[in-house]
């Protein structure tokens, strides 16, 4: 089953939406409308399975370079009535990154596009953030009047400028002009309040101190309020029990482990996992196999089976993989981060079984990749072979060409050549290390990354380690 958002892997629009290699290999070799069609189509409904941190933004810019594609409908889709309305990220966030890269290679209708939007556009920040990288201080001197009409000379316009001039991604425009007197005044009032609410915060109590009790450390993990956004009370609760907690506690812990509410329960199974005591993991299996089970416990049970290092776990992990649930996936990956060359067989039938029953974007299937590479699970290509292709996660497709380097004996010559125009700088750093050059767009390739001023480092250091400091010399 396809992901509804995701055109088949086989299309060139698949290829785009995936950031693969192929991708741009086929639309250079396809019809120029046809190629600009699917790219656009790319940028402008972004299919990223994760936006916030799989990579398509040089990968399309380069494409629009190698085309030579207009901006009209970025322009279009930027500024669009739906701005008024939809003001989500994921809208045009991808947009604006791609015409923060072509600023950058000196695409002068970018960089006055992101001006424009920037002045108007309800995604400003984000295209503040791009200029702040690629224009100049002029360009950006002229942003001021149009971005700090944004905040009335109110109290609560002050307290939003304070807000968005503390939590600004690139300080780099808002310090520029803090020097013009226009602003001054106001931005230094701004710059000190944000400022003090930092310190306010880092002053704020945290909940539970050493000299509590382990039964007050358990009755604070019941309150209803997270101690701050985004953390699992019941790990701040763990990481106060590791505190407080001595030798003569262990029978109360291990009744807390045993049953009662969900959270201290929670709590007690990530520290004696922590301090890998030896009754812990009868404790993980009951906790993630009773039918009873809340959710939030299940996952905390596994959470902390998943942190352990220890010999046993490994040991138990060789027990609990058979089973087809979820704690056999999480012994199963077990497996690939710790186990053994005898362990091959598991982590092979559990991958398996992942790509089978949940298909080729499961978050299993990440270390289980992993661990058919680090293994050298040679009969696990064809499977990771599949998984290059269909999943629609770039990162992971990376983890399976790094696995199909250590398993499959045609993978220089074969998918390490796309590689070298993925749209994740990892997977073109491995590519660069692999690639068979027999191929002259190999070669031609490997000079354009080492010579491209927007390549990651690590992509042209892979090049020169392998070819010399004169990448000319490839």
């Amino acid at each position: 089953m396809f992901d509804p958002d995701i055109a088949p892997s086989g299309t060139l629009l698949g290829l785009l939406q995936r950031g693969r290699g192929d991708g741009t290999l086929h639309a250079l070799a396809a019809p120029r409308a046809e190629a600009l069609a699917a790219l656009n189509d790319s940028v402008l409904r972004d299919a990223r399975r994760d936006w916030q941190v799989e990579n398509r933004s040089l990968y399309y810019a380069r494409l629009y370079m190698q085309l030579d594609g207009g901006l009209e409908e970025i322009e279009r889709h930027l500024f669009h009535p739906d701005d008024l309305t939809d003001t989500s990220e994921e809208r045009t966030g991808l947009a604006l990154s791609v015409l923060g890269h072509l600023a950058a290679y000196g695409r002068d209708a970018a960089r006055l596009l992101l001006r424009s939007y920037a002045a108007v556009g309800s995604n400003w920040r984000w295209a503040l953030d791009e200029l702040a990288l690629r224009d100049d201080d002029a360009g950006l001197t002229g942003l001021a009047p149009a971005v700090l009409a944004r905040f009335p000379e109110t109290p609560e316009g002050d307290a939003a400028l304070a807000v968005t001039v503390r939590d600004a991604f690139e300080p780099r425009p808002w310090r520029l002009w803090a020097e013009d007197a226009r602003y001054g005044t106001r931005l230094a009032a701004a710059d000190e309040q944000g400022s003090f609410d930092r310190w306010q915060r880092q002053l704020r109590p945290r909940g539970p101190r050493p000299g509590w009790s382990v039964a007050e450390v358990l009755d604070w993990a019941q309150q209803e309020l997270e101690p701050r956004p985004g953390e699992h009370r019941y790990i701040a609760a763990a990481r106060c029990l590791s505190a407080v907690a001595g030798p003569e506690d262990r029978a109360e812990l291990l009744r807390a482990g045993r049953g009662g509410p969900d959270t201290p329960r929670a709590a007690v199974l990530h520290h004696l996992a922590e301090r890998g005591d030896p009754e812990v993991l009868d404790l993980i299996e009951a906790a993630a196999t009773d039918p009873l089970s809340g959710e939030p416990l299940v996952a905390a049970a596994l959470s902390a089976y998943e942190r352990m290092r220890s010999v046993a776990a490994v040991e138990r992990a060789r027990i609990w993989a058979v089973r087809a649930d979820r704690l056999g996936a999480s012994a199963a990956a077990m497996l690939a981060r710790r186990g053994a060359r005898r362990d091959a067989d598991l982590v092979l039938a559990a991958l398996r079984r992942t790509v089978r029953e949940e298909g080729p974007d499961a978050c299993a299937l990440w270390e289980l990749a992993d661990g058919a590479g680090r293994l050298g699970i040679v009969c696990a290509a064809p499977v990771l072979r599949h998984l290059y292709r269909e999943t629609s996660s770039s990162h992971l497709r990376g983890r399976a060409a790094a696995a199909l380097a250590a398993t499959d004996p045609g993978f220089a010559a074969g998918f390490a050549v796309e590689c070298l125009w993925d749209c994740e700088e990892t997977t073109r750093e491995l590519a660069a290390r692999h690639a068979a050059t027999g191929d002259d767009r190999v070669v031609e390739q490997l000079r354009r990354l080492a010579a491209d001023p927007a390549e990651e480092a690590e992509v042209q250091t892979a090049v020169r380690a392998r070819f010399g400091p004169d990448a000319s010399a490839v």
